[in-house]
């Protein structure tokens, strides 16, 4: 398993439009990627899940990526993040 952590810079946090593109960026690989704020979590690949962790500006994820591509998986998921929260 990997993991990383990432602070989100955009003012919106992770809203609809964002949340939608993250849900489909990680919906295209094949690793488990779960989501973490603080103590609550979710599926990176449920909308629902994404949703709820109600994550803002400033505040601190930290993404779990388990499968047999972690590694390119976990990349993409850092390059996503960077370029688009």
């Amino acid at each position: 398993m990997i993991s990383f952590t990432y602070i989100i810079k955009d003012k919106f946090g992770i809203h609809a439009r964002p949340g939608l593109l993250l849900v489909q960026e990680a919906g295209k690989l094949t690793s488990n990627i779960t989501i973490f704020k603080g103590t609550d979590s979710g599926d990176a690949k449920r909308m629902f899940c994404v949703m709820n962790l109600a994550v803002k500006q400033g505040d601190q994820i930290t993404v779990h990526v388990e499968g047999e591509n972690e590694e390119a998986d976990a990349e993409v998921m850092r390059e996503f993040l960077k370029n688009n929260l």
